[in-house]
């Protein structure tokens, strides 16, 4: 028998200030069996880090070529796909070959596997890459919010000038949200 995903109820508030979005949401994350905490905090901040309307989680491990994050337009087309942990080069150039005109965004684990993922991409030419938005958390940052397993989570975040700021329990951690973008080489 398989195990069930723990469900996890997060009362965030939302300022991304670069962006003038501020905004009190109510979220529910299923966490698969074989998932860890920092991947389901990965999840959490790329939807923080891309919020628009209509965001919404992915349909998880449990199918392995979706995207962890999308949205949709009210045609149901997507405007947003953005893939978390370290994907494949190649998978992230084909959501933008068959996604056009979404935005196609990456939330690595650490800048180590970015530039990992970006060094893998130049060798394969992947240049449809150049449009991908590309970050990464400061890894220290994502081992404090992955330290504790609490179900039920109220914090706020705030995104400026490409640093985050979490106040969670009366106390703050914070870090920048590195970012890569992707060059082709020289012929």
């Amino acid at each position: 028998m398989a195990l069930p995903s723990t469900l996890y109820h997060l009362d965030l508030q939302l300022s991304h200030v670069d962006r003038g979005i501020d905004r009190a949401l109510t979220l529910k994350v299923a966490r698969h069996p074989s998932e860890t905490m920092e991947r389901l905090w990965l999840r959490v901040l790329a939807l923080l880090w891309q919020w628009e309307e209509h965001i919404e989680f992915g349909p998880g491990l449990c199918v392995p070529d979706a995207a962890d994050v999308v949205a949709a337009r009210l045609d149901g087309t997507p405007s947003l796909l953005v893939r978390v942990g370290r994907p494949e080069p190649a998978r992230v150039a084909r959501d933008v070959a068959r996604n056009a005109g979404a935005r196609v965004a990456v939330l690595f684990e650490s800048p180590r596997k970015m530039d990992g993922f970006l060094e893998e991409a130049r060798e394969a030419s992947l240049d449809r890459l150049e449009s991908v938005e590309l970050a990464a958390p400061d890894p220290a940052l994502l081992a404090s919010l992955a330290a504790r397993d609490d179900r039920r989570i109220r914090a706020t975040v705030t995104l400026v000038a490409d640093h985050l700021y979490i106040e969670r329990d009366g106390s703050t951690i914070e870090g920048p949200l590195h970012r890569r973008e992707y060059e082709a080489s020289a012929p």
